[in-house]
């Protein structure tokens, strides 16, 4: 046998299977207005969900949305102005691709970590780092 009908062979033997790309879904904000607030009931399990400090993801919430508010001990966010679900959403997934995903690789497997620098997003799948703005 020559080399093609070896490479033929290997190449029909090796299984084809087929690779399904993971999907990193966020969960909806389940919220509801109250007079002139909004609550968020769901927050701290959207922020354990990206792997990330809830303080820091309500941080860059409420400076996106120009509001103040605050986590309660229930782990439910209390905003103090009335803000559709759809833009909280929309703020999150901005937050994700800010804080979260890698550039590099676009895997949700991140860490931030605190350095002189400033704030660097390292991935643990492929080990790319990039420096992230600081949430004042």
């Amino acid at each position: 046998m020559d080399y093609k009908e070896l490479l033929k062979k290997a190449r029909e033997a090796v299984p084809k299977k087929v690779v399904e790309k993971e999907r990193f879904e966020i969960p909806a904000v389940k919220s509801h207005i109250q007079g002139n607030t909004t609550v968020i009931a769901n927050f701290v399990q959207i922020a354990d969900y990206i792997h990330r400090d809830p303080e820091h993801l309500l941080k860059y919430i409420l400076r996106k949305l120009a509001t103040p508010g605050e986590i309660k001990k229930t782990g439910s966010v209390i905003i103090r102005s009335k803000i559709p679900s759809s833009r909280i959403n929309e703020r999150i997934e901005e937050y994700v691709k800010e804080f979260v995903l890698c550039k590099e690789c676009g895997k949700p497997d991140t860490k931030l970590i605190k350095e002189e620098k400033g704030t660097i997003l390292r991935c643990l799948a492929c080990g790319a780092r990039r420096v992230v703005e600081e949430i004042k």
